[in-house]
């Protein structure tokens, strides 16, 4: 069948439109089966019988066995494809054998018990976990979760009593393991941690949960010396990633065995890749701007509900899903009134009986669509759908295919589509199919030997236990210069047995896994006084300057006050019909020179640097068609960063002599940098906004012509690195993005950039193409760095 025909019911019987780029069919594929392995307990096969699998999947086997045999696995597989019974069998099995054993004898102290400690990134996920497990029925597992919202008359109850311990990575800094002895017995009989979902543990929140994985696997051998189990084996599910045994190796700090071959059935997808269609709208310098993918795909939400197909919509952000629904539902009412009310919006924020309600909708096929943010991508398990269309590059290939991995769940096939955002990265995606179809997945990319985060880390590990010469190894290879750093600095006193914790406060305290540095500001709602939430303060200056939009569960609210001193925004409900962003103007220093290589005439570096970043104004945005509204100056201090970073040399003559003169030197390096940090997150797992660039004609510490792309966060988060690793397939894909952007002079989708404090002025389209033509004229692969920290 033509892959076309299969499209019908999102394009319509017409001819092909201009905004289809590309299609491409995922070929179905069909069930592997195993045999249960012969150390699973009978009981065990048979309460999954009652749930209706006779028989596992090869690639769940495989995992089952590889734990079970005492080696850490990580199993990386598709959507759907039952990555839980992988890391539940060896787990259940070694609990129901432990409970039968006491059972058994009583009267007998048993010191070789078997209890387990799942980890997933969301509270929502661990209640689904909890809600299957329970499934299972089986009198000897006592399952139970033990988060933030556990209450405090049942959490001792849990850990003394709990085998099966659902929690998340906040839970196990703050509350598991500084109270480690009143977890003795548990963490005695610990035989396996689950990480579930283990790719979303990436740049500064993958450091710190590295970290945290290092703490938890001191404390386990502590108590573990000297029994029959003196260390757990560490489980991973995670969507498919490149080298996942890599990735999740450097997060635990051990050898991992990897499975990778999913053989679990999957019908076809035919995949469409969209791009929206350049507007008469003309935004700055005059550029044109596409129609948004909000509102395209709000369009094809509407046809496919329209044609009775059950289809989700994702986007990244929360207004974002909010207002795919409502546009949607107001076209649907011009074709079929019936239809409003079977389309909704989903995201995290919402109540748990809320959320249940729209997923037993979908279930159902009450609801025929649904626009969600990433809360419905993480292992919530929704079968049965026909369709799936993606709003803006979702940040990484693994959760592209995780996402329309949602359509043809129960094995029937599907139809999914890509919607390209007014962005460098979805022009070059849409325009080579290859780079999403043809090449393997990224790499989850963090850094643990970040100073700023390590250094917290090693004072929460010496209050747990004092640490030792002889653990340094476990937190690599900067330890012990950082270690040094803090005792000058007081947090640490060292004695001949290690470093010793002598502060009466919480070191625990000392480290915010989810922050990206700098203390918590308060929001506040300035007419009812309600504390709304926090915000970590690198980001203010961004989302809560004055006159700032802000979102909070869906309800906007306009920044009325930044108080710097008191941490605390003031902000007002309101519904404005626009979105805001903040524009910055930056300077950059080098510090430290730690990698080079040499491209002929063009020298690639990565380093430390110094970022001085001073936000200057915002644009108010109309949220449908993106259009500029206005602009406001702020004034706002400039602050410092200590980061990480990749920078481009380039000599005066090599661009002279590939034709530029040297007044179109700033437009060719202003626009080249925009379009690159754009492509980063091709080759790197980063978002847009975790980074940050700056290029100049004349750079104080180089001389010439360079370019920089920097970590956004103090330390560096690994992105940067990752850029240097793959710094001629990152350039070249930048390249190819320019060139394949129909604008005359530059826009949104190549080198216009919407954070540029410069007014995206000077940019030269054309000159950017001949500048990266000669960064990659001798372009090489970058030689890997020397085994440290991070291996």
């Amino acid at each position: 069948m033509n892959p076309h025909d299969s499209l019908i019911p999102l394009l319509g019987r017409g001819p092909e439109p201009e905004q289809l780029r590309h299609v491409r069919t995922i070929p179905a594929r069909e069930a592997v089966h195993a045999s249960w392995p012969d150390w699973v307990h009978p009981d065990i096969a048979a309460a999954y019988g009652t749930l209706g699998i006779r028989e596992p999947y090869k690639h769940q086997v495989d995992a089952a066995n590889a734990a079970h045999s005492g080696r850490h696995v990580v199993v990386a597989t598709g959507t759907a494809s039952g990555k839980s019974l992988a890391y539940q069998l060896p787990a259940l099995d070694a609990i129901h054998r432990s409970e039968l054993r006491v059972l058994a004898e009583p009267g007998k102290i048993h010191d070789d018990g078997a209890v387990t400690l799942y980890l997933s990134p969301t509270k929502a996920l661990a209640a689904d976990q909890l809600n299957a497990i329970r499934a299972l029925k089986l009198p000897t597992v006592r399952a139970e979760t033990y988060d933030g919202d556990t209450d405090p008359s049942a959490r001792r109850w849990i850990r003394d009593h709990a085998n099966f311990i659902l929690a998340n990575p906040d839970m196990l800094h703050f509350g598991i393991l500084p109270n480690h002895a009143w977890w003795a017995g548990f963490f005695r009989r610990l035989r396996y941690v689950i990480v579930d979902e283990a790719h979303s543990y990436r740049g500064v929140f993958g450091s710190h949960v590295a970290n945290l994985m290092r703490r938890l696997r001191r404390i386990c051998a502590y108590y573990g010396a000297g029994s029959a189990f003196p260390e757990p084996v560490f489980i991973a599910a995670s969507a498919t990633a490149s080298e996942p045994e890599v990735s999740f190796s450097r997060l635990i700090g051990a050898p991992v065995t990897a499975v990778s071959q999913d053989c679990s059935p999957h019908g076809a997808t035919t995949v469409a890749l969209w791009e929206p269609a350049l507007t008469d709208i003309r935004g700055e310098n005059g550029a044109k701007e596409r129609r948004t993918a909000v509102a395209e795909t709000s369009d094809l939400l509407a046809n496919l509900v329209s044609a009775r197909i059950r289809t989700i919509a994702f986007i990244k952000s929360r207004r974002g899903a909010e207002t795919i629904s409502a546009i949607t539902k107001r076209l649907l009412d011009e074709v079929d009134p019936s239809l409003p009310q079977r389309v909704a919006a989903y995201r995290s924020g919402y109540l748990p009986e809320e959320r249940r309600a729209v997923e037993k909708a979908l279930r159902s096929g009450q609801l025929l669509g649904v626009s969600s943010t990433s809360a419905l991508e993480l292992g919530i398990d929704i079968s049965g759908l026909d369709a799936v269309l993606v709003a803006g590059w979702p940040g990484t290939r693994a959760s592209l295919f995780q996402q329309i991995g949602r359509a043809g769940r129960a094995g029937q096939d599907a139809i999914a589509a890509f919607v390209a955002s007014d962005d460098p990265l979805d022009t070059f995606l849409v325009n080579h199919p290859e780079a999403i179809f043809d090449v393997s997945v990224e790499a989850t990319v963090f850094d643990p030997s970040n100073p700023y985060v390590l250094g917290p880390h090693l004072c929460a590990a010496a209050a747990e236990l004092p640490l030792g010469p002889g653990e340094l190894d476990l937190f690599g290879s900067t330890a012990e210069k950082l270690l040094d750093r803090l005792v000058a600095q007081g947090y640490l006193r060292r004695r001949p047995a290690g470093w010793f914790w002598t502060h009466s406060q919480s070191a625990a305290g000392m480290v915010n896994l989810r922050a990206d540095g700098g203390g918590p500001v308060s929001i506040v709602d300035s007419e009812t006084g309600s504390l709304l939430g926090t915000m970590d303060s690198p980001q203010t200056h961004y989302q809560a300057h004055t006159g700032a939009v802000y979102v909070h569960q869906g309800d906007t609210y306009v920044v009325e006050d930044l108080n710097e001193d008191d941490h605390c925004v003031m902000v007002r409900r309101s519904n404005p019909d626009y979105y805001t962003t903040a524009r910055d103007v930056t300077q950059i220093e080098v510090l430290e020179t730690l990698r080079t290589m040499e491209w002929g005439d063009i020298t690639v570096h990565f380093g430390d640097v110094k970022v001085t970043t001073q936000v200057v104004s915002f644009q108010r945005k109309a949220l449908i068609s993106n259009e500029v509204l206005g602009e406001e100056p702020l004034e706002l201090g400039a602050r410092d960063l200590f980061t990480k970073a990749v920078w481009f040399v380039v000599d005066n003559r090599s661009l002279t002599g590939a034709g530029l003169i040297e007044a179109q030197f700033p437009g060719a390096l202003h626009a080249a940098e925009h379009a690159a940090i754009g492509l980063l997150p091709l080759v790197a797992s980063s978002d847009r906004w975790d980074i940050g660039g700056v290029s100049t004609a004349l750079h104080a510490d180089t001389g010439v012509p360079t370019i920089f792309v920097y970590d956004g966060h103090p330390g560096g988060a690994g992105f940067a690195e990752r850029g240097f690793d793959k710094a001629r397939v990152w350039l070249a894909a930048t390249r190819d993005a320019i060139k394949a952007c129909e604008c005359d002079f530059g826009c949104p989708s190549c080198v216009q950039s919407p954070k540029c404090g410069n007014k995206n002025n000077p940019l030269d389209k054309a000159a950017a193409v001949t500048l990266l033509d000669v960064l990659l004229k001798d372009a090489t692969e970058a030689t890997p760095a020397g085994l440290d920290a991070r291996s």
